[in-house]
């Protein structure tokens, strides 16, 4: 199949967008896939579906440390290859008029999410293996539309990327982030559906082209490869020269 026959990955948020393309990258090359979802059983069966290799389906809510708990009660003793910290959610926190519940959405899903999926995890990840966290360019620059919190999070997320690599270089698990700029999937297509967004949006461009989830997960599943195997504690733009 490829280089990575005989691996295991768990992709949170696996089922739509940037997951399911990371799923089937890593698949193509090999990889068997922990295809983790939260609420669209559906999509999450039609993307285990394209896969080729052996795929099973896990279901919880990751801002919920009890949900999150369970779900590993149920991997057991499954080693992992490789966690792949996808699942996040992408809401406008404007100053002013934003809700509290949704603050908590945010930091509980974006933040305490991964932190206590990868808690979690640990003891199942093979010494030498890799953990990719997807974080984003708006933890580097503004984003307009009130999204300061979540960029804040995926700031966040970088910091502990950088601290896990440390924390974790004993055995030999190496772990990067890939922060992706502006890309089509259906979490975007409302905020890309005003055609004067998308034109400023293009305008800070230099390719003048929006991302596909691909084009993140080709570089991901790089993360995954021996090609990588000296590279710890990075984040990777994936922007098309957006942060320049």
């Amino acid at each position: 199949m490829g280089s990575l026959t005989g691996t295991t990955a768990l992709v949170t948020g696996g089922s739509r967008g940037i997951g399911r393309a990371i799923c089937q990258g890593l698949a193509e090359q090999g990889a068997n896939i922990i295809l983790h979802y939260n609420q669209n059983r559906a999509a999450a069966e039609e993307t285990a579906s394209t896969i080729k290799t052996d795929v099973r389906i896990i279901q919880a809510d990751l801002s919920s440390i009890p949900e999150t708990e369970s779900m590993f009660d149920d991997l057991a003793d499954t080693p992992l290859d490789f966690l792949i910290n996808n699942a996040g959610i992408w809401r406008p926190t404007p100053m002013g008029s934003t809700h509290s519940a949704v603050v908590n959405e945010m930091l509980d899903t974006n933040l305490r999410g991964p932190f206590w999926v990868t808690h979690c995890a640990l003891h199942l990840i093979k010494d030498g293996g890799r953990i990719v966290n997807v974080s984003s360019v708006a933890g580097r620059i503004g984003v307009a539309g009130g999204r300061s919190l979540y960029g804040a999070t995926k700031a966040a997320l970088d910091s502990l990327t950088r601290n896990w690599a440390l924390e974790l270089a004993p055995r030999r698990i190496l772990v990067n982030a890939v922060a992706p700029g502006y890309i089509t999937t259906d979490m975007t297509d409302d905020f890309f559906s005003d055609p004067a967004t998308l034109e400023k949006v293009l305008n800070r461009q230099p390719m003048g082209k929006l991302g596909t989830p691909e084009e993140v997960a080709d570089v991901v599943v790089f993360l995954c490869s021996d090609g990588a195997k000296f590279i710890t504690g990075q984040s990777i733009n994936i922007s098309g020269g957006l942060v320049i």
